[in-house]
């Protein structure tokens, strides 16, 4: 995929990722560094806890799927930052040996009335493991560079 700029997205359209398998180390170190909670940092203490067994951290999913849509080179050029994210949901545990795979689908496009060189782009994503399960969703509110005259 080449990189895209506000003017190539249309409602509707969708992009997917390539996938990528989280371990046990991962699940650890980030827990350890950001989300210290019982079942995402201590194995035993997890398999106590509501999930029976070691999970990944909600925003550890949330920055690797960040990663595998940045990947696939179709907002590098355009992102100019976001405000934010609305409706963020952790739907399943995402556990060691998990492999995500995100979609993005494009909600709606709005041009800048202030800013001729961006525009707002409303987008969707659905993050699944292997099964093909939604295991997070959320709406990223994106503002995007136009491409230049």
């Amino acid at each position: 995929m080449q990189d895209l700029y506000f003017d190539d997205f249309e409602p509707g359209q969708e992009f997917h990722s390539k996938g990528a398998t989280l371990s046990e180390s991962q699940i650890l170190d980030f827990a350890l560094l950001y989300d210290p909670q019982p079942f995402h940092l201590d194995v035993n203490a997890a398999a106590e806890g509501p999930f029976g067994g070691l999970i990944a951290s909600g925003f550890q999913t949330l920055s690797l799927a960040f990663r595998l849509f940045y990947q696939e080179k179709i907002i590098n050029a355009c992102s100019m930052g976001s405000p934010g994210l609305d409706e963020l949901r952790w739907l399943r545990p995402v556990r060691p040996g998990d492999t995500l795979k995100v979609k993005g689908t494009v909600r709606e496009k709005r041009p800048s009335k202030s800013k001729p060189d961006r525009g707002t782009l409303l987008m969707d994503y659905e993050v699944s493991n292997q099964h093909g399960e939604a295991v997070m969703t959320f709406t990223a509110i994106h503002i995007f560079a136009r491409k230049t005259a």
